[in-house]
């Protein structure tokens, strides 16, 4: 995302681009996985709780890479929240729960900060326009944005992101242990598809879908205004 606000050569916006990051990493990407640990304490695991992860303290949930990553290109990971499925009463049913609570976060707060935008954007064409409310406008729209590309990357099926946790339970165990002995090697393939701008495309896409299904919702309250 940097990068490409950066290209842009608008200051301004690449600014505020850089500032919803960083929002975006110490502010909502420690409820993603505070999601993950909520639900799986309450559907009666505490391993999360005992490892500390029932908290929205960003030190306790940050992966710098994966951070670094969403700065940089606007999608990324923290550090996965470790379960125990023994504990659940229905196992593979729980953990598909426990796994898409995160993604599900991050869309409801996308929402949540689309309508902010939206809120700002009727102000500004009600004659109360300012740096400010322009300001807070780009600044609501890329961190709606960044946690739309997390909702979507992270709900890929690949170790250690949220879908494979999904793929856990709709693949046979034997195929899905054999799947998990390439997580290192799958892993570093995915970094070299980013680098690379590989991965891009089939992301953008999916994220303007999501994009734009979120933004109808959010603009409903302001379509008068707007």
């Amino acid at each position: 995302m940097l990068l490409n606000l950066l290209r842009s050569g608008d200051r301004l916006t690449a600014i505020i681009g850089v500032f919803s990051g960083v929002f975006v990493v110490f502010c909502t990407l420690p409820i993603h996985e505070y999601a993950h640990a909520f639900v799986a304490t309450k559907l009666g695991d505490n391993t999360p709780r005992l490892q500390g992860r029932l908290t929205i303290n960003p030190l306790a949930h940050i992966d710098w890479l994966g951070a670094l990553m969403i700065l940089i290109v606007g999608f990324g990971y923290a550090k996965p929240v470790q379960v125990t499925m023994r504990n659940f009463k229905h196992p593979k049913r729980d953990m598909m729960l426990t796994a898409i609570a995160g993604p599900l976060s991050n869309l409801i707060m996308a929402t949540v900060f689309m309508a902010l935008r939206y809120a700002f954007a009727a102000a500004a064409n009600s004659g109360h326009s300012s740096t400010l409310i322009t300001v807070c406008v780009y600044f609501f729209y890329y961190a709606a944005f960044i946690n739309v590309g997390l909702a979507v990357f992270n709900i890929l099926p690949i170790p250690p992101l949220d879908g494979s946790r999904v793929i856990s339970i709709l693949l046979p165990k034997k195929y899905y242990f054999k799947f998990m002995q390439y997580e290192r090697y799958i892993i570093i393939a995915i970094f070299a598809l980013i680098f690379f701008g590989i991965l891009d495309r089939p992301l953008a896409f999916l994220s303007g879908l999501v994009m734009q299904g979120i933004s109808f919702v959010a603009s409903l309250p302001f379509r008068a205004f707007i």
